[in-house]
C-alpha cells in the first residue's frame, strides 16, 4: 500500500477518486481513526478548496489530510479539526485532492458537500479553541474506554 501512496499523483488522474483509511486523530470528531475511511478526488490547481478537507504531501513525503483554513496567493494554510493550534503550509500545487465523502463503519457513505455535513463542520469549527480542546479530550478518553480490550490469555 505504501508504494501506491508514494506515487498517488502519477497513478490517479485528475478528477478520479480513491479511498484511504483514516489513520490519525487530527480530524476528530468529523473523521475518526479506526472508524472511517475517506474518498479523495484528485483535483487540479483551479478548483476552489477553501474550507474543504484536502490531502497534501508533507515535505517528508507523508500524506496529510487537513482542512484548508486560508489561502494566501499560492500558499495554502491547513489545520486539523482535532488540533486547533497547529497549522501546516504547502503550495497550491502540492494539494493532491479533496475529500468528497466519508465511509462510516457501517458502510454508510456521507457526502462532504451536503448541507448537513457543512452544518456539522460549522458547528464544530465555530467553537472556541479551549472548548474544542476539552471536547476532544473527552472524545479521546471515551474512545479508549469503549475500545475492545485485548485478552491477556
Amino acid at each position: 500500500m505504501q508504494r501506491v501512496l508514494d506515487n498517488i499523483e502519477e497513478l490517479i488522474p485528475i478528477g478520479e477518486s480513491f479511498e484511504l483509511y483514516v489513520t490519525g486523530y487530527s480530524m476528530l470528531p468529523l473523521l475518526g481513526y479506526g472508524r472511517d475511511h475517506i474518498i479523495v478526488r484528485r483535483t487540479d490547481n483551479e478548483e476552489p478548496i477553501l474550507g474543504r478537507i484536502a490531502m497534501f504531501r508533507a515535505p517528508d513525503r507523508h500524506i496529510i489530510v487537513h482542512r484548508v483554513v486560508r489561502i494566501n496567493d499560492d500558499v495554502v494554510i491547513l489545520q486539523g479539526d482535532g488540533n486547533p493550534y497547529a497549522q501546516e503550509r504547502c503550495k497550491r500545487s502540492e494539494i493532491v485532492g479533496v475529500v468528497d465523502a466519508v465511509v462510516r463503519q457501517n458502510k454508510r457513505v456521507v457526502s462532504c458537500t451536503t448541507p448537513q455535513w457543512r452544518r456539522r463542520e460549522r458547528i464544530w469549527l465555530c467553537q472556541p479553541a479551549i472548548v474544542r480542546r476539552y471536547a476532544l479530550a473527552i472524545i479521546r478518553r471515551w474512545r479508549e474506554w469503549t475500545k475492545p480490550k485485548k485478552s491477556t490469555k
